[in-house]
């Protein structure tokens, strides 16, 4: 099986298993910390994963970069949140249980449940919007495929089946009557498709002969977010849902990566290594005003933006 060059996470896919995650922090990193979080606020916009503890760990803050705080404080590696599409849940994968799986947890980190179990790694969690399921990536069939279950781990069933190639990095149409992936199966290098929510009807929507990677829709569906390098470095790009007219955001030079729209498409969330080392910033959906959100000598990464808050909160 060939391992995918590119992923969302830190956990690099490789040949059927996740690498051990090595982290990188330039000598000229910022060397301001952010302070011990204390206070953990439930209606916080962003979820995030970050090793500033020396552990990789989930995060939330506000969408100005304020009121960050630890939710899992686990010695296990946590990364990847999802927020539901209800915004009283988070899912993440894990490996507290000795390989990656999938948890979910209240937004103040309490109430994690564990809901895969299977001996091969489940990673990449992504809510529907209503709900009530989960897009998922695997490889428990031996190569990386996309998956779906129930909220609560039940049902889960195979949405694509490319044997020696790899479907990975789910995300759905607002609506939910569709995915967006990444897959290498036309070319050898990795494109974005768009497929039903049941997983017929696959498009290739990118084409490009540079890796295009990390797909995400705008709130109206009417845009695409990704990565692509096919400007040399991996740069954030926003396109039609089609696949026409992609624009690039980001300048390249520094990597710019894993981008999250905020609830009403004007911003973009991404995390970038400018400044030395992986920091999380925020962008208008046009690429202008580009905003650092956090100062950390470690690694800030994998942002995702809440949608909806709860009215109790």
């Amino acid at each position: 099986m060939r391992s995918p060059r590119f992923v969302r996470s830190l956990a690099t896919l490789a040949l059927g298993s996740l690498a051990t995650i090595s982290i990188a922090c330039s000598d000229d990193a910022p060397r301001v910390m952010n302070p011990a979080p204390e206070v953990i606020h439930a209606d916080a916009d962003i979820a995030f994963y970050s090793d500033r503890t020396g552990n990789l760990e989930i995060y939330s803050m506000y969408s100005d970069g304020s009121g960050q705080a630890n939710l899992t404080h686990n010695a296990a590696l946590d990364i990847d949140p999802s927020w539901s599409g209800d915004g009283t849940k988070i899912a993440f994968m894990s490996m507290r249980d000795g390989n990656w799986e999938i948890y979910s947890m209240d937004p103040d980190g309490s109430h994690v449940t564990r809901l895969t179990f299977d001996a091969g790694h489940d990673s990449r969690p992504a809510w529907s919007p209503d709900g009530s399921k989960i897009a998922f990536t695997s490889d428990r069939d031996g190569d990386w495929e996309i998956y779906v279950m129930d909220a609560d781990g039940s049902n889960v069933t195979q949405l694509t089946s490319n044997e020696y190639v790899n479907d990975t990095g789910p995300a759905w149409s607002p609506d939910g009557s569709k995915i967006v992936f990444e897959s290498e199966r036309d070319l050898g290098d990795w494109d974005i498709f768009t497929m039903n929510a049941d997983g017929s009807n696959p498009v290739n929507v990118t084409h490009s002969p540079g890796d295009d990677v990390i797909p995400t829709w705008s709130p109206n569906g009417d845009k695409i977010a990704f990565v692509s390098a096919r400007d040399g470095t991996r740069q954030i790009y926003v396109m039609d849902s089609d696949g026409q007219h992609p624009t690039r955001l980001t300048v390249p030079g520094p990597r710019n990566d894993d981008p999250t729209w905020s609830p009403d498409g004007t911003k973009i969330a991404f995390w970038s290594d400018r400044a030395g080392n992986s920091e999380l910033y925020s962008m208008n959906a046009d690429g202008s005003a580009q905003t650092r959100l956090t100062v950390n000598r470690k690694s800030d990464q994998g942002a995702d933006w809440r949608l909806v808050k709860p009215v109790s909160l």
